[in-house]
């Protein structure tokens, strides 16, 4: 079977390299499925989880908050702001960190302040779902 190259880094150093025969991240827009022999491309990420999967279907899943994707036919490189793996993610403090960003936008009043509050919401909300993704791989 075909396999893809697999390259994450971030600023705290390397967080996955290897082989994969399929890589999910979260691209600007949506979801995107990366088989070996991808189309060349080149966007933004968001928050949410990558996951690197292997022949078997197993692999590797992990948080970024958001970078640069970058995909080649034999390899893909993940630039990340920030990436986490399982065990550095904390449910708890994720869920709190939530209620806090919602509390937080039910009582803002200008705009800029409905705009952070909406982008701390968003952020929350995606490292308490990563933090759940991720729970049974700890």
């Amino acid at each position: 079977m075909a396999t893809i190259e697999v390259d994450t880094v971030s600023a705290e150093g390397e967080i996955h390299s290897g082989d994969a025969a399929m890589v999910f991240a979260p691209g600007k827009m949506d979801e995107v499925g990366i088989a070996p022999r991808h189309a060349p491309m080149l966007t933004p990420s968001r928050r949410g989880e990558v996951c690197v999967q292997d022949e078997a279907g197993t692999g590797d899943s992990y948080y970024i908050t958001g970078g640069m994707l970058e995909v080649q036919p034999h390899i893909v490189t993940v630039l990340a702001d920030t990436a986490l793996r399982g065990d550095q993610l904390d449910e708890a403090a994720a869920l709190a960190a939530q209620q806090k960003a919602e509390e937080a936008l039910k009582g803002a009043s200008e705009e800029t302040d409905a705009a952070r509050a909406t982008a701390k919401l968003a952020e929350a909300r995606a490292r308490y779902r990563a933090a759940q993704n991720l729970k049974g791989q700890r």
